[in-house]
Parts: structure tokens; C-alpha cells; sequence
């Protein structure tokens, strides 16, 4: 087994590879779950994803990770940290995704709080947004689970856009919240040299 990033109670984080590519085509490969982007993904496309999450995690020690099951070793999607600009100001965006006949189980809920708690203690981060088409509804109640607030609607890449975000400065509930899925301790340090865009 490939080793983990990030573990839950249920998943774990790993770096993509182009092994997973196949996988990642029946989350990204499917009109539904890709109802808020411009197109589903084809093979050639999916391979530029995970080329690209490599790069990041070189770069900058992060990017969008693997998500699988424990259980069963199967990778259902994928969760993690993306330099992004808006409004040309650097971010860091959790971004989250996962294949359709595993959706109301909570997992990306799991995997975001993971990824959060890791960004502000692994990486030593402050702030980290989501970005999130105004339909998307499921993705929102995700984000305000993880203790993330509505803060502004803006236009990004031509299209309308909420911006959620979270500060370390949250309220004791919201890092009671962060922390209740915390990663070992033995899998949180930074493959790369972290570095904001």
C-alpha cells in the first residue's frame, strides 16, 4: 500500500499517480459530478490532473491527494490544499471531490476537517478557502461544516464564484471542529517545502 499523507477514521490521503487515473476518471469522467465545471474530464485531461497535483506536491509539500477508502483500498476521489488566486491575491483553496455512489456518507466532510487540520498545523497556515459555484449546494454545506464562512461573491475564471473561508483565529467550536479528525502525527510532515503563490 502506498504510504499515507493523511488518515481519518475512514480514509487516507495519499499522492496521485498515473496508476489512478482510471480511478479518477469515474469521479471526474461523470457528468454529475462535474455538473459545475465547463466539461467532464477525458483520460488525456485526468493525466494533466495528476500531472499537475505531482508538481504541486514538489513545489509546494501539498496539493489535492488520493482519497481512499480504508477499508477497502479503494480510491474514491480526491482532497486537498490548491494555490489559487483571486482577485489576484494568493490562496489556498481545500478542494474536495467524490465519486457519486459514495455521496451522503459524510466522507468529504471527513477528508476537508483533515485537511484543514494539517494545513494549520502541518503546514503552519492561517487561512484557507473554498471556492464554490452558488448551485453548488452540497459543496457548500461541506464547506460550513468544516467551520468555513460565506464571505463574498466574486467573479473567477468568467464565472460566479462564493468564496468560503476559515481563519486560524476560528472560534473554539469551529477548532474543536478542525481537530476532530486529526491526522497521526507521524504522517503530517511535509513531503516539499510549503510556500504560498
Amino acid at each position: 500500500m502506498r504510504p499515507a499523507v493523511i488518515e481519518t477514521p475512514r480514509l487516507q490521503l495519499r499522492r496521485m499517480t498515473q496508476d489512478d487515473v482510471p480511478a479518477l476518471l469515474m469521479v471526474f469522467g461523470d457528468p454529475e459530478v462535474m455538473r459545475y465545471y465547463p466539461s467532464p474530464f477525458d483520460a488525456s485531461r485526468m493525466q494533466g490532473w495528476v500531472d499537475w497535483n505531482q508538481r504541486s506536491y514538489t513545489e509546494c509539500g501539498y496539493g489535492l491527494w488520493a482519497l481512499v477508502l480504508r477499508a477497502t483500498g479503494e480510491l474514491i476521489g480526491d482532497c486537498g490544499l490548491v494555490n489559487q488566486q483571486v482577485d489576484d491575491l494568493p490562496e489556498i483553496e481545500v478542494g474536495y471531490h467524490v465519486r457519486r455512489d459514495f455521496w451522503g456518507q459524510g466522507l468529504a466532510t471527513e477528508a476537508a476537517l483533515a485537511c484543514l487540520h494539517y494545513g494549520f498545523t502541518a503546514l503552519d497556515r492561517r487561512r484557507f478557502v473554498s471556492l464554490i459555484h452558488p448551485q453548488n449546494l452540497a459543496s457548500r454545506r461541506v464547506a460550513e461544516k468544516v467551520g468555513m464562512t460565506l464571505r463574498r461573491k466574486v467573479e473567477w475564471k468568467s464565472r460566479p464564484t462564493y468564496i468560503y473561508a476559515v481563519e486560524r483565529t476560528a472560534t473554539s467550536e469551529d477548532k474543536h471542529r478542525i481537530s476532530s479528525y486529526p491526522p497521526d502525527p507521524r504522517n503530517c510532515s511535509p513531503s516539499g517545502r510549503a510556500r504560498g503563490r
